[in-house]
Formats: structure tokens, C-alpha cells, sequence
């Protein structure tokens, strides 16, 4: 996922899931219902203070959210291929709408087969429908928050269509397939032809975006897209203006053509959604139950009101209740609710969670990103975490560790060849001798200095003048979770070796906004910052770190900068070699500080209800297996 919809989606993930405090305004969102389970009817809690409230599945950055995407469109209308499989992020075979995709001439041609499926009008799911989506992305690529320059559309030389189910993606160079199935192909939605208009009256396919050859309809494409965005309600030439048109999303006819396993049968400007079974569904198993319910919530009082008197099956558990911390926090002996007839299951990411450090800050005349960027300053930084105790005292247990650029407790497939070893455990004494072999008079408790200046192997480092304070301002945010008690811990750790930290909170959404990149030439204050957000990846779930960490990429917010390791991410993208160089590499280099992964949400479960678990890393929602 490239930087723009990654944090957008990290944030609102991250404000969903951490027990935050409230940073959205809705309307009034629970109404009591029944208190009973109904058969037919699950009843499932959203995430505090994020409803959705977009429903057209080519989200512009505003509107890119787990609550939109995940929890709300991907119900309606399938994503090409889906991503969650029984606990883990890996490739969906059963629900995905085409078989995996087959790579030839060398990794730079792509053939994609569809497999039979039906949208609700009664029209079959084809792959025009996928070049539709394709076409659209050519015209409108910067409002497209996933896109990257290089990546899709740029990536592709030509789209050919053979028959009604199968399309020829040729390249302009090869590819990891690993990395275009799970990173590119995973973004796509085929769109029906319905949607290729103007007006609700007009003809099917009479807007020409989706009859379009390759890369020729652009004109049409915008246009398509301009209309669609605002029946949706997005106003294109004013994106700031607020969505008009929530109450009219059961009722537009576009909305009801569906290809996924739900239609949606009403839906309020407050988020309250209530879904029935898509009858024409045969890409998978359809709805055991009538009707999937969707509740807002403003604050957990609220929710957990709702949940203990039995209005909803499927709610969460406020953090604040957690008394005592488990040691085996994926076992369910050791996390069994103790709300009766509910059963309690943790909800890990498939995320990094880290501390950026700003490579190109201009504090003490650049000697802060000096020190910074060395490589022995931030791996002693990290030996001073103990993440064991944090998980334990901070998390009760509801975090797994983190010690590299890929996700390293969850299983999946697109792990080859990373290490899980972590290469700097908590190892105060090292920590402290690797700070005096570079030539720094540590002051315990107060503020070390360079003592001895210089590039030499046991002098600070270039740009390090003598005297230099390492000490640093940490702005975090102060709304997310648990993570207040995090930089406490993470301050109080440094001071063993005389690194100083001066810790300013603000909210989340002033936090991502101040550690943004550099600009060169002006002013660039913020040092070290962290937002509480994790990486997650999805639905680019390739955890490959070319958004993270390769030079000059918009989600490189701390100007990270080394050629190997640009290297190492370029051959991980268009080579078979996998994760492993790279990401060993970059775990080994430290280019953020790395930290425990929290548990979104302790998850509560009615516990007459069936098929939910195990609970999806990648957040995909499945409520047509679920049955009492």
C-alpha cells in the first residue's frame, strides 16, 4: 500500500482499535433493539467512532478506511482477489472471483481467468468488467490512494481480453509474483457495466470508459468517475464538501448491483447498516443467516452497554477491563471472557508497529540527523527496549513482539526466506559499550555527549561535533490506546544510557500531519514521532518495504536513505528472490525503532454463533459464514 492510503487506513485503524478517545463527530448511533440472540439476525458492533460512510469501491484518500473498505464495500462488491485465509493473510483461493493468476515470458505477461459469478441485475462478472476498473485507474491514478508511481497503471504495457473471463496483463518489465498478486492484482474491484454511464437513466456501457481499448478512454473514464464519486458523494472539483448523499445509498439503484454476498437493504447517515443476502451470490458459500446488522457506537460505554445487555453478538471488550495479563496471548484457555455467553478472541494485524526518526531534520544544524543516521545509535536505541515487559505490563499481554520490517508472529506464505531471530534484544550493557566504542561519555540519568568527533570507526560519526547532546524531542499521540504509557516506558529505558527525550503529545491527526517529509531548504523540526498507527498491510499484504523505506517514496515520511537496501527492495519486487535480503537487511539496519504490535480489539463473541473465527489479520469480514 503506498503512503497516502496507508495512513490514511493506518489511522483510522489505529483510532478504530486503540481505545482512543473520541475523534469523530456522528450522529446519535444505538438505538436499544431486542435483547435476545435472533437466529436470523446478527447484530455486530462497529469500531467506535468510525461508521462507514462511502460506498463507491474506488475510494479517494478521504475515504479510504478499513470501515469503508473493509467493513462496508468488500460485503457488496468483491475485490478480485480476497485476502484472509483461516487466521492468516494468505490468498483466499474459495473466495477470490478468479483463479490465481499465471505468469509468463519471463514474468512480464499475466493471464487472469475468472471464475462464473453474477452480479444481482442478472449480468455475468466478466473480464471487461476488471478492465472497466483498470481503464477508470488509467484516467484517475492520483485520486487512487494505493497508487505509487511505477505501480499499476504504469506497470502495464498492454490489457488484451480473450472471450468473457479471460484477460493477457502484459508488463513493461518483470515481476515478482508474489508481489503483483498480493500487492497490485489485490487492489483491483471489477465494476458492472451499469456503472458505465452518466445518469441514472442512461444505457449501460453509454459512457465508454469500460468499451474503452487500453489506456484510449480516458476522457470517458473521467467523466464516469465524476459522476459515480458524487452519486457516492464525493464532489471531485470540492473533496472537502460533506457527503449529501449517505441516506440514498439502499436506495440508489447503482448500489444495488452487486456482485458480493450482501445487498444492502437500509443504511442511515449515522452508519447504522443493515445487510440481506445477495440471492444471484455464487462466487461462494451465500448467507446462512437473513440479515447482517451493522450498529454504530460513539463511545465504549456505549458498546459495551449494548453488548452486556445482549443487543449485539459480536462487540468488543474495552481495554480498561483487562486486570490481569495473559502469557499466551493466541490461547483461548487464557483469554475466555468472563462475560457470560460471550467468548473473548484477540484481533492481531497484519502490521509493524514503530517509531519514526526523522533522517533530514535540521535540529543543532543537522547534527541531530546526524546522529540519527547512524546505524549503531539506532541499533543501541532498540537493545534498550524491553518489549517482553511492555507486552506484559503495558499490553496485559494482548501484543505480540516486533523486531523487523515484516510481521513476524502471524503465519503466511509471504514470508520466504526472513528471519524471525531478532537481531537486537533488550541488552542494556551492549547498548551501552556500542555508544562508547563510537566515542561517546555516557551520563547515566542525564545527557551523554560526543567526545570524540569524527568518521573513524570509534568516533561518533560524520556531522557529529564534539560536545553533541544526544537528546531528542519525541512528539506522540495522545489519543491512541495504550501508547502514553509506551513512551513513558520507552524514555524512562533510554535514560540508562544518558539519552534524553522530551516527550509532546497531541492528537493523531496533528501528529501524522507534523512528521511529514522534509522539504529541502526549509525547516524540518520533529526528530523522533510516533503516531501509535501501525503499518498494516492491506490489501497490499506483500509485506515488501518499497513504501516504507525506498528512497524518495511518499510513505518514507523520515527520509530513510541507503542505496543497498534501495537495491535489495528493488530486486524483491521484480525478481523471484523473495522478502528475505531485503528485509533481513533492513531489520538489521534499524531505519525505525521497532515496537510491540497491540491487538486492535479484544473481540467478544456470542458464543452460540458459529464461523467467525479465526479472526482475519487482514480485517476481511466474512458474515455470510457465520450461523447460530
Amino acid at each position: 500500500m503506498n503512503h497516502s492510503g496507508a495512513r490514511s487506513r493506518a489511522l483510522i485503524l489505529s483510532l478504530i482499535f486503540g481505545g482512543s478517545a473520541l475523534l469523530f463527530t456522528i450522529l446519535p448511533a444505538f438505538t436499544q433493539q431486542a435483547t435476545a440472540a435472533t437466529p436470523s439476525v446478527v447484530r455486530w458492533a462497529e469500531p467506535v467512532g468510525a461508521p462507514p460512510n462511502y460506498i463507491f469501491p474506488f475510494s479517494t484518500q478521504e475515504n479510504y478506511s478499513v470501515a469503508n473498505v473493509d467493513n462496508f464495500q468488500h460485503l457488496l462488491f468483491r475485490p478480485l482477489y480476497w485476502f484472509g485465509d483461516a487466521g492468516t493473510p494468505n490468498l483466499n483461493r474459495s473466495l477470490s472471483l478468479a483463479e490465481p493468476p499465471k505468469f509468463s515470458n519471463g514474468n512480464t505477461t499475466v493471464t487472469v481467468t475468472l471464475k462464473r459469478n453474477k452480479w444481482s441485475d442478472g449480468e455475468e462478472v466478466t473480464a471487461q468488467d476488471v478492465l472497466f476498473w483498470l481503464n477508470m485507474l488509467h484516467a484517475d491514478k492520483n485520486w487512487w490512494p494505493a497508487y505509487s508511481p511505477g505501480s499499476l497503471p504504469d506497470s502495464l504495457r498492454a490489457v488484451t481480453l480473450q472471450g468473457t473471463s479471460r484477460l493477457v496483463l502484459k508488463l513493461t518489465g518483470p515481476v515478482n509474483p508474489s508481489w503483483f498478486l498480493d500487492n497490485q492484482l489485490s487492489q483491483i474491484t471489477p465494476f458492472p457495466l451499469a456503472w458505465d454511464v452518466t445518469s441514472l437513466s442512461a444505457t449501460p456501457k453509454s459512457g465508454g470508459c469500460a468499451s474503452a481499448a487500453w489506456g484510449t478512454g480516458d476522457a470517458a473514464c473521467n467523466q464516469v468517475f465524476t459522476w459515480l464519486s458524487a452519486q457516492a458523494g464525493f464532489n471531485v472539483a470540492i473533496p472537502s464538501q460533506p457527503n449529501q448523499t449517505l441516506s440514498t445509498y439502499a436506495s440508489n439503484p447503482l448500489w444495488q448491483i452487486v456482485d458480493g454476498p450482501w445487498r444492502l437493504a437500509s443504511f442511515d447517515a449515522s452508519g447504522h447498516a443493515d445487510f440481506v443476502p445477495n440471492l444471484s451470490y455464487t462466487a461462494g458459500k451465500k448467507p446462512a443467516i437473513a440479515n447482517f446488522v451493522e450498529i454504530p457506537f460513539t463511545s465504549e460505554a456505549s458498546e459495551y452497554s449494548a453488548l452486556t445487555s445482549g443487543a449485539i453478538d459480536v462487540g468488543y471488550l474495552p481495554r480498561s477491563h483487562v486486570t490481569a495479563a495473559t502469557s499466551q496471548p493466541f490461547a483461548p484457555a487464557q483469554v475466555t471472557s468472563k462475560l457470560a455467553g460471550f467468548v473473548l478472541r484477540p484481533t492481531y494485524p497484519w502490521a509493524i508497529s514503530f517509531l519514526r526518526l526523522n533522517f533530514k531534520n535540521t535540529q543543532e544544524n543537522g547534527a541531530s540527523a546526524a546522529i540519527l543516521s547512524q546505524a549503531y545509535v539506532r541499533q543501541a536505541m532498540q537493545m534498550l527496549l524491553n518489549q517482553t515487559v511492555y507486552i506484559h505490563d503495558i499490553y496485559k499481554g494482548f501484543a505480540l513482539p516486533n523486531s523487523g520490517v515484516t510481521p513476524s508472529a502471524i503465519q503466511a506464505t509471504a514470508t520466504e526466506g526472513v528471519t524471525t531471530k531478532n537481531a537486537f534484544p533488550y541488552n542494556p550493557k551492549k547498548a551501552t559499550a556500542l555508544l562508547q566504542s563510537h566515542g561517546w561519555t555516557i551520563h547515566k540519568g542525564g545527557v551523554s555527549t560526543c567526545t570524540s568527533p569524527g568518521s573513524g570507526s570509534t568516533e561518533c560519526g560524520t556531522g557529529i561535533p564534539g560536545g553533541a547532546p544526544l537528546t531528542f524531542t519525541l512528539e506522540y499521540s495522545s489519543d491512541v490506546g495504550l501508547l502514553g504509557e509506551l513512551m513513558n516506558a520507552e524514555q524512562a529505558a533510554w535514560k540508562q544510557v544518558g539519552l534524553s527525550t522530551t516527550l509532546l503529545s497531541a492528537p493523531a491527526l496533528s501528529v501524522v500531519t507534523t512528521s511529514s517529509a522534509c522539504v529541502a531548504g526549509q525547516s524540518c523540526s520533529w526528530e523522533l514521532s510516533d503516531s501509535g498507527l501501525d503499518w498494516f498491510f492491506s490489501p497490499a499484504s506483500y509485506p515488501s518495504s518499497e513504501q516504507l523505506f525506498l528512497s524518495g517514496t511518499p510513505g518514507n515520511t523520515g527520509s530513510y536513505g541507503n542505496q543497498k537496501a534501495d537495491a535489495l527492495i528493488a530486486s524483491s519486487l521484480t525478481t523471484s528472490r523473495g522478502l528475505g535480503p531485503a528485509a533481513n537487511y533492513l531489520s538489521q539496519q534499524v531505519p525505525v525503532i521497532f515496537e510491540p504490535t497491540p491487538a486492535l480489539q479484544l473481540t467478544e463473541i456470542r458464543s452460540t454463533l458459529h464461523g467467525v473465527t479465526p479472526l482475519s489479520p487482514v480485517l476481511s469480514l466474512t458474515p455470510e459464514l457465520w450461523h447460530f
